[in-house]
């Protein structure tokens, strides 16, 4: 697999966390005056993650209203695209902290969105998972097979990546394209032979449906290409920059909690997700933590655009696209 451009895992810790030790300051092209139009943001949550953590929590909410910020929550959501049509009709104005490569392929179909802040997660446990019986034991064996897949998002990345790794021409796997609550019956039921799936619905599905893992993105690849991130919308970000900051701070001091408190927060997604305190034991035995990178990150935001070029190169993303173009300017 051609690695020439895509910055290693190291790499991309040593640049979020050595930028922000450094203090490097914002794209000085970007720099804008403080704005506030309204004193509530509306933000979007799902069964996972750092932002059902904030809303659990309460401290989030408490923080911002210091601030004269009122926070609705808005939600259930299944997964980030969703969330991303939500910001882009008007009806929120938060992403619910998804990876970007959705949100990069709304943004290139014309939503008016922009990159607010990033997060890094690891260990990355985002796999290809295959049902019991499929025959398919190792990234070769879904040759002739169906494997489900999030249009322009992690599942599909990742089937890619692994392919490409293994020198198997992609259409000799037959990608079926479903959102997570359609793509886990399906997997059930047999209607697809595999499953690249984000935690906690790959989690889910080994105990329950008995697959078993194909390829493991933190344990079978060496880089990042997709991240978590959040977005709003442009004019959101115009208007009203000194919430996005307040908002990029708040989640920021969640990671620290998060990862100072690890027990304490997998129970808290555990309890409100539904999910087997097995595997919330494997979360916690996983010791899983998050790391805020700000937009004015410069070495992050590069290696973003690598990573993107990456993406459409091979046609996950339709065209390229310039990161820097997309992201507010707090």
């Amino acid at each position: 697999m051609s690695r020439d451009f895509t910055p290693s895992r190291r790499q991309i810790l040593a640049a979020g966390l050595g930028a922000a030790a450094a203090g490097l300051t914002p794209f000085t092209a970007q720099a804008q005056k403080d704005t506030r139009n309204t004193d509530t943001v509306r933000l979007t949550w799902g069964y996972s993650g750092l932002t059902l953590i904030a809303k659990e929590r309460g401290v989030f909410e408490k923080t911002l209203g210091e601030k004269g910020i009122k926070v609705e929550w808005l939600g259930p959501f299944p997964n980030h695209a969703p969330t991303l049509q939500a910001v882009t009709g008007g009806s929120a104005d938060y992403g619910f902290g998804g990876s970007t490569t959705p949100a990069f392929a709304a943004i290139l179909a014309g939503s008016p969105l922009v990159f607010s802040q990033f997060i890094l997660y690891e260990p990355r446990t985002t796999a290809i998972i295959a049902r019991e019986g499929s025959g398919i034991e190792k990234v070769e064996d879904l040759v002739g097979k169906s494997v489900a897949v999030n249009r322009s998002g992690l599942g599909e990345f990742l089937a890619v990546a692994a392919l490409e790794k293994h020198g198997i021409d992609r259409s000799k796997v037959k990608f079926v394209y479903l959102n997570p609550p359609d793509a886990a019956p399906a997997l059930a039921s047999g209607k697809v032979d595999a499953w690249s799936m984000w935690s906690p619905g790959v989690d889910i599905a080994r105990l329950e449906y008995k697959a078993h893992d194909v390829f493991i993105e933190g344990r079978d690849l060496d880089f990042f290409i997709d991240y978590n991130s959040y977005v709003t919308s442009r004019k959101f970000a115009q208007e009203n920059s000194q919430i996005v900051k307040a908002v990029a701070e708040a989640y920021e001091a969640e990671t620290k909690w998060n990862n100072a408190n690890i027990v304490e927060a997998e129970t808290i997604v555990q309890t409100r997700a539904g999910y087997s305190p097995v595997i919330r034991d494997q979360f916690i035995a996983r010791n899983r933590t998050y790391t805020a990178i700000p937009v004015s990150d410069q070495k992050f935001v590069a290696n973003l655009q690598k990573a993107a070029d990456w993406l459409s190169a091979r046609k996950i993303l339709p065209e390229p696209i310039i990161v820097s173009d997309h992201l507010a300017k707090i």
